[in-house]
């Protein structure tokens, strides 16, 4: 059986990022950038007033108080560029350009308005003001040129901005893989529909719909399959032509009516690894089919569901979408609250949510019932991993966590 490790490897070993489009910056959101955006001119372009104030020339100021003769006025978006003489200073506003003779701004509430004479306005300053004080020098966030937002960078609003900023809008980006869901179980019921006793709501597939629409992937449908061959394999094939990703739960483990490896088969596809080493979730199997289409079997129990969208199929997903490999499966390294105790030898995987201590962020560690416990599910933030053959973790050791918030 492999570990985690060796089955995110094996999945790596099969994808890529799939093409790129050029799209328009609001529909560049959540989507990963392909091409790098650079700078298409300094920023700022120009030497400008970090304040509203006064331009002044600081060899006036060397004998205070000092009186200054205003002699214009510089708004923000002006081309306007006065020269100053001695003794002269000029009104500017937040952005504005800094007029060439200038070299300091000083904040308008720090001036004092001479009205004992007729003619010009003037301003006295009484107190002294730092040389080049409150002005963005040209250049100062960034050359022309520079790489602003990298290529693999999932963009946020911020990163839109930027975009916007330097005239990109039309952003080169990775396309997103196109996702089919399907439940397998005779058993299944959905949310809407009363229940016998042998019977249960199909919990899986709102979970991971709800966690493709939390990442802005497409889902082009969601079916339940009943647990028969045939069935089972027409459902995959068809999953595969409308899809570039399948995701199945339940029907993946050794029982007599667990047939996904078989239907996946008999669809056309060939299996990666059926079976990896992690607690709870087991019974996960990869398999890949021509023309580049991938079907993840999940197994059926809500929390074994999870762990396998969260560990291999999300961040295939977000491989896919151009994140870089080393990306995909980030986790956080925090002092967990309480002992964690472990059995057998496989990567045990731990309910925990995220709490703040006077000390700083810690995990605490979530009791369940078993991979079918989606009551103390409800309450994690995410999974502490502990490594297989480590039988006792405590605090204030730190432990690795993965947040099942996505990728950042």
């Amino acid at each position: 059986m492999i570990t985690p490790d060796q089955a995110w490897c094996q999945i790596l070993g099969q994808i890529a990022p799939l093409p790129t489009k050029t799209v328009s910056l609001l529909e560049a959101l959540d989507s990963v950038l392909a091409e790098d955006v650079v700078a298409d001119r300094d920023i700022p372009a120009c030497d400008r007033s970090a304040m509203d104030g006064y331009a002044i020339r600081s060899a006036d100021l060397e004998s205070l108080p000092v009186l200054l003769t205003v002699v214009d006025e510089v708004p923000a978006g002006s081309s306007k560029q006065p020269h100053l003489l001695a003794g002269e200073c000029v009104r500017i506003f937040t952005g504005a350009s800094i007029p060439p003779d200038a070299d300091t701004v000083v904040m308008q509430e720090h001036v004092e308005l001479d009205s004992s004479a007729s003619g010009p306005d003037r301003i006295q300053i009484q107190k002294p003001v730092k040389n080049g004080q409150h002005i963005f020098r040209r250049a100062e966030n960034a050359a022309s040129g520079q790489v602003l937002v990298p290529a693999g960078t999932r963009m946020n609003a911020t990163h839109i901005s930027l975009c916007a900023s330097v005239g990109c809008d039309k952003p080169v980006v990775h396309e997103k893989a196109k996702v089919t869901i399907l439940t397998t179980g005779a058993e299944l019921k959905d949310s809407s529909e009363s229940t016998e006793e042998h019977e249960i709501r199909d919990s899986n597939g709102p979970m991971l719909l709800s966690v493709l629409t939390k990442n802005n992937f497409s889902c082009k449908s969601c079916v339940k399959v009943p647990d028969v061959l045939g069935e089972a394999t027409t459902a995959i094939s068809r999953a595969i032509e409308e899809s570039d990703v399948v995701l199945i739960t339940g029907g993946v483990s050794v029982g007599k009516y667990d047939l996904v490896e078989e239907a996946i088969t008999k669809a056309g596809g060939t299996i990666v690894y059926h079976g990896v080493g992690i607690k709870p979730g087991k019974p996960q199997l990869f398999a890949v089919f021509p023309e580049k289409k991938y079907v993840f079997g999940l197994p059926g129990n809500p929390l074994s569901a999870m762990v396998g969208m969260q560990e291999f199929a999300l961040p295939a997903l977000w491989r896919l979408a151009g994140v870089p490999a080393e990306s995909c499966r980030k986790v956080l390294r925090l002092p967990v609250t309480s002992s964690i105790r472990a059995k057998g030898e496989r990567v045990q995987l731990h309910l925990a949510r995220l709490v703040l201590r006077d000390s700083g962020s810690c995990v605490e560690p979530i009791p369940t019932a078993g991979s079918a416990d989606l009551v103390a599910a409800g309450k994690a933030d995410g999974v502490i991993m502990m490594p297989a053959g480590i039988k006792q973790i405590d605090p204030p050791e730190a432990v690795d966590f993965r947040s099942w918030g996505g990728v950042s």
